[in-house]
């Protein structure tokens, strides 16, 4: 037990390189938990480095999170009532949760939008490869299902969208097209299982 969640906080932490593990039990501050998207930004450990990849994974990893939704809120909410901030709002707070969610499917119809733009300029099959990117996001949750509810709602609270992933899908929508036939995503991604890429990594609509 103690393994995954060691697992599910690697994966977790190494998407962003810069960023600083949250307190075991206590939620983040409100502006921690949105934070401000960037022009450019390193890509998450473990992620393909290509637009396309990279696209794929961001909505993989995103529809895990977003998939935790119901399992945790219940936890979350017990969590941000025995952890009030002097002049803090209960109610603020867990709305914050509720427009992260409704954020995270604007960003999952952008990615797919982006996929499938890429795929319609590709002169070769990218489905397969974008189906395998999508994989290796979803599992970097997959150790939650092992894993006590309020182990998973602690890392599910001070997760945030890399920042990376709004920049490239922009810069896939937009140079694919304008490539046409000159458009190469790059290497093909390695063939690794789903289950097996969760505790290499380190933290719906659409395709699937």
């Amino acid at each position: 037990m103690i393994a995954h969640a060691f697992a599910l906080a690697l994966a977790l932490a190494a998407q962003e390189p810069a960023a600083s593990a949250p307190p075991a039990d206590a939620p983040l501050a409100t502006a921690e938990r949105v934070a401000a998207p960037a022009a450019e930004a390193p890509g998450p450990t473990g992620a393909p480095k290509d637009d396309y990849g990279l696209v794929g994974w961001c909505y993989g990893v995103l529809d895990g999170y977003l998939a935790q939704h119901d399992r945790v809120m219940p936890e979350v909410t017990r969590i941000e009532k025995t952890y009030r901030r002097p002049g803090s709002s209960l109610q603020s707070d867990l709305k914050v949760y509720g427009d992260l969610q409704a954020q995270g499917r604007i960003h999952l119809k952008q990615f797919n939008s982006a996929l499938q733009v890429a795929e319609k300029a590709s002169l070769s099959p990218l489905r397969p490869r974008g189906e395998a990117a999508i994989a290796k996001g979803r599992a970097v949750w997959a150790p939650a299902a092992n894993l006590p509810t309020r182990t998973v709602a602690q890392q599910w609270m001070g997760w945030t969208l890399p920042q990376a992933c709004p920049v490239a899908a922009e810069r896939l929508a937009r140079n694919a097209p304008l490539m046409g036939a000159a458009f190469d995503p790059g290497p093909s991604l390695p063939e690794v299982p789903a289950a097996a890429t969760a505790p290499d990594l380190g933290g719906t609509n659409g395709p699937q």
